[in-house]
């Protein structure tokens, strides 16, 4: 297990940033994420659109995860309408 970091960019409306989250938080327990901590970045104007979006909620995850179900779980996200962007890192420890 290694520190990892999610950025994970959803739609502003209300609903739809539910549902990503959901989304988002059932799939890294699936993976068996540890330790995943949130935290709330707000909702930000965007430099540029995305997928017909100016605006997008982001959140910062960090957990504690196996790299090699990082592309499992990256396969889900892509298939994922309401997780407009997402970027893992792997966090200093």
């Amino acid at each position: 297990m290694r520190k990892y970091e999610l950025v994970a960019l959803f739609p502003s409306e209300e609903e739809l940033f539910r549902l990503g989250k959901e989304a988002v938080v059932a799939e890294l327990s699936k993976e068996g994420a540890h330790d995943v901590k949130e935290e709330d970045m707000g909702d930000r104007l965007l430099a540029y659109q995305i997928k017909k979006r100016d605006r997008g909620h982001y959140i910062l995850f960090t957990m504690d995860f196996d790299p090699q179900k990082i592309v499992a779980a990256e396969r889900a996200f892509k298939l994922n309408a309401n997780l407009l962007k997402y970027l893992f890192v792997r966090a200093e420890e």
